[in-house]
């Protein structure tokens, strides 16, 4: 018997034979054989943000965490541990492989400080907020004025202000 992986949906079971002469990416495309992404959410809390990402069987040291241009991206590998002879194999619904996810993060982050931690097959992201900045009024004066206040406050003018 052959093992072969399931795929719900449209069957290219008898078009195998065509797999030869197409692409592999074309008949990627066509038989919806795809990487598989962690399932992931993205809390906002009063001050982080919080990332959890699904990832059962998958040790710490097969996942990478980056940012860069403030764009967050984990990746890493879910690596097919052969335990089971096939003569005893239905079918197999898991699915194996490397994968990518990238995320663009808000403006109001510090990277710096970012902490991730693998636990029961949850990976969590905390990356910090950083105190927005407070905005701060400027007062508008004519050009004329502004340069006439400059002239006067000169050190040994005699007009200088004291």
């Amino acid at each position: 018997m052959t093992l072969e992986r399931w795929q719900p949906g449209w069957s290219l079971r008898p078009w195998r034979p065509f797999r030869e002469i197409l692409s592999p990416s074309l008949w990627s495309m066509l038989a919806n054989e795809r990487d598989w992404l962690p399932a992931t959410e993205m809390l906002e809390l009063k001050d982080k943000y919080l990332i959890k990402a699904e990832m059962p069987g998958i040790n710490e040291e097969d996942i990478e965490v980056s940012v860069s241009d403030n764009v967050l991206t984990i990746k890493g590998e879910k690596k097919y541990t052969s335990e089971v002879s096939e003569e005893n194999y239905y079918f197999s619904e898991r699915s194996y492989g490397s994968f990518s996810r990238s995320m663009t993060l808000p403006n109001n982050t510090s990277i710096q400080n970012i902490a991730a931690t693998l636990d029961n097959g949850i990976l969590e992201i905390s990356i910090p907020k950083v105190s927005e900045a407070k905005a701060k009024k400027v007062s508008v004066t004519k050009a004329a004025k502004a340069r006439k206040a400059n002239i006067n406050t000169k050190p040994g003018n005699p007009k200088t202000k004291s």
